[in-house]
């Protein structure tokens, strides 16, 4: 692994490996934990990788790759509503190539990567504890899937960290959320600057410095409002309602789901 890729051979895979695998044409990654045994936990909208109940769904699924009609001979099919399931390594990657998330990276990796959901500043866990979280997490669920504020990656995040941010007003813990809301954050921000200087490289840098600010500041690493929740007081929170994340609720947007 390094600065341009995270990308790692199956034979450097162990249990407690967060991995990710980027779909067609880059528009997300798909992550997980790897427990072993070539099986993989993660977190999904009822058995779909991406889910909004939007429109979004149609771009998200269609950039993802054909998917074989046969079924898999090593993974049991699941029929819990809660989303979490296990798949072989095969299915999880759906063709596409093995990459795994980095922890506890400088400040300086961190932003050097400019795209999210590949690294992080946060401490990971022993292994151990982190496919135990998984291995709970796939028997009780990871509460309602949202793709901005409680997605795979998220689930992902708080295996191997056991970090959770509890205010329900900021975005999710994860990269790629920062990074889909950051973007477009910055250029807002930035605009105002065109009253001070016309120089497009002057408003881009400031843009990007936006933008990186923004990521940095996001990352469950640094995060004030991140705190720690064993995996058992997760499932008492969310089941006495104390924790909650609500799917999105865009009415004009939304197409027919089952």
């Amino acid at each position: 692994m390094g600065l341009l890729s995270n990308r790692i051979a199956r034979s450097s895979l162990k249990p407690g490996d967060h991995i990710y695998s980027w779909r067609t044409a880059y528009i997300y990654a798909h992550h997980g934990i790897y427990v072993g045994d070539d099986k993989v936990i993660h977190f999904t909208r009822r058995g779909q990788e991406v889910g909004t109940g939007t429109v979004l769904d149609i771009i998200l699924v269609s950039s993802g790759p054909n998917r074989s009609q046969v079924p898999c001979p090593t993974c049991v099919p699941t029929h819990d509503a809660h989303g979490v399931v296990s798949s072989c390594l095969n299915c999880f990657l759906a063709g596409g190539i093995l990459y795994r998330f980095e922890y506890s990276v400088s400040p300086a990796l961190f932003l050097a990567k400019a795209r999210g959901g590949t690294c992080t500043l946060a401490v990971t866990d022993p292994d151990e504890d982190v496919v135990h979280r998984a291995k709970y997490l796939l028997e009780n669920g990871f509460g309602c899937y949202n793709v901005f504020k409680n997605n795979c990656e998220d689930f992902a995040i708080y295996c191997k960290t056991g970090l959770l941010v509890l205010n329900q007003f900021t975005a999710g813990n994860s990269g790629q959320a920062v990074s889909i809301i950051g973007g477009p954050f910055a250029a807002v921000l930035s605009t105002p600057l065109r009253l001070v200087t016309t120089n497009v490289y002057g408003m881009a840098a400031t843009a990007v410095g936006v933008y990186c600010v923004g990521r940095y500041a996001g990352d469950i690493g640094v995060r004030p409002d991140a705190v720690k929740v064993p995996v058992e007081d997760l499932m008492r929170r969310l089941a006495t309602g104390m924790l909650q994340v609500v799917e999105p609720s865009l009415p004009a947007l939304l197409v027919p789901t089952n």
